[in-house]
């Protein structure tokens, strides 16, 4: 009698044990990367630009300006169930350049959900991961492509309003990066997108004048 009380006090040990291991939530395991940060830097050096207290894009972009002007480095944290995704933005601090010189063709303009390069229509943002395939492994074939993918730019704006997406868009554009160079070394900057002003009427014939 007593060894049967036994084999039952420790049956329901076993069983008060392995309802306990299947209670305990599972906590998933956050992966951290980072994108577009340069090998030697320091954390430190990121300053959150917290993208949501932001009115206007305008606005962001000049709090991405100050960052810079005060040698650091503006970035955007995503997170996600299982990420930690931080994006490390190149803008320079242009107090300190009268201007920089960048190549049409090195460069890819992301605009709302557009992309586009300065020769060709624009594109869905659904279309990033083929554009970005077809300029980082053109190597300078073609001449109105990137010369390298370390010479490549991509530039981001929105309009003076409604850049909720951003964050997407970052998320769709550094997943395609990685996916087609295995690398996180991307090269972005925020921008203000500029109209391109009309042409200049044809000169007038002598007898209009």
């Amino acid at each position: 009698m007593r060894t049967n009380t036994k084999i039952s006090i420790l049956i329901l040990l076993i069983l008060t044990i392995i309802g306990c291991q299947n209670s305990v939530k599972k906590v998933p395991m956050l992966i951290k990367k980072d994108f577009g940060k340069w090998e030697k830097e320091n954390d430190s050096l990121g300053v959150e630009l917290g993208h949501a207290g932001f009115d206007n894009w305008i606005d962001l972009l000049n709090r991405t300006g100050s960052i810079a002007c005060n040698d650091s480095i503006p970035k955007i944290t995503l997170k996600t169930d299982n990420q930690i995704k931080t994006v490390y933005f190149r803008n320079p601090c242009w107090e300190n350049f009268a201007c920089i010189l960048i190549k049409e063709k090195n460069t890819i303009k992301i605009h709302n959900d557009s992309i586009g390069k300065y020769h060709e229509d624009l594109y869905p943002l659904d279309s990033l991961t083929s554009i970005l395939r077809r300029d980082i492994k053109n190597n300078g074939k073609n001449p109105m492509l990137s010369d390298s993918p370390e010479k490549l730019l991509i530039y981001i704006s929105y309009d003076k309003n409604g850049f909720e997406n951003l964050p997407n868009t970052l998320n769709k554009l550094t997943q395609s990066y990685e996916l087609i160079t295995n690398k996180t070394d991307i090269n972005i900057w925020l921008d203000e997108k500029l109209d391109t002003p009309p042409p200049p009427p044809p000169p007038k014939e002598l007898g209009e004048i």
